[in-house]
Parts: C-alpha cells; structure tokens; sequence
C-alpha cells in the first residue's frame, strides 16, 4: 500500500500518539491521564485511537488506571515492563499488575508546553 492510499491520520488520534511517545521507558499514563494532558475527549476515546492507530508508538505505556495489563496483550506488555524496569506488584492471586503508584509519570521533562498538567487521578 503507497502511502497515497493511507488514510490520512485524525487530528485528535495524531496528538493522543504524540503524547503516548513522550512516555519515558519505565513509566505510563492512563487513558484519561491523557485525555487529561490534551484537553478533550476521554478514556474511551484515548483507548479507541490506541486500539485502531497505537501499534507504531509504545502502545504498553498507556494503560488502565487499575494497572491491569492489556486484556490478550498481556504476556507482550509484561516482557517489556521488564525490560524498562516498569514498577510492577503482584495481586493476593499471584496476578501481575503494573504498581502505579510508582509507574504512572506525571510528565515532567518530557513536556515542552506549559500548562501545569501534573497526572491525574483517571
């Protein structure tokens, strides 16, 4: 396929991709973190551009406010979390899940605007 015949990218799914590959190795930020940082749209939103257009930018970097991997991604996020020295913690179940408390970046030097996005809470 030329890259004539590519559809061309939505504004809003261009930015999304844009913040999700100034995530720093070894850290993440939800969907609605990045909701949040572009000012419109939301969780469902973010995640449906990461579903359809994420697959080129560090698609295991944004992730679930829970810390839950990937739904059917999860063993190709984990090998990369380990890689990175991604903060992980295990559940009661034996279950791995990504600790973010210590994981989630709230944006600092990676960001060259100035409007005081600090990570929230979604």
């Amino acid at each position: 396929m030329s890259e004539e015949s590519l559809p061309e990218l939505p504004d809003y799914a261009e930015r999304v991709l844009q913040v999700a590959e100034r995530i720093p190795p070894g850290r993440v930020l939800t969907y609605g973190d990045i909701a949040e940082w572009l000012g419109e749209g939301g969780p469902r939103q973010v995640g449906r551009v990461m579903a359809l257009y994420g697959g080129a930018v560090p698609w295991w970097r944004v992730v679930r406010a829970d810390g839950h991997l990937l739904p059917g991604h999860e063993r190709r996020a984990l090998e990369r979390y380990r890689v990175e020295a991604t903060p992980l913690r295990s559940t009661g179940a034996g279950e791995q899940r990504l600790d973010m408390r210590r994981a989630r970046w709230d944006g600092g030097d990676g960001r060259d605007g100035a409007d005081g996005w600090d990570g929230g809470d979604g």
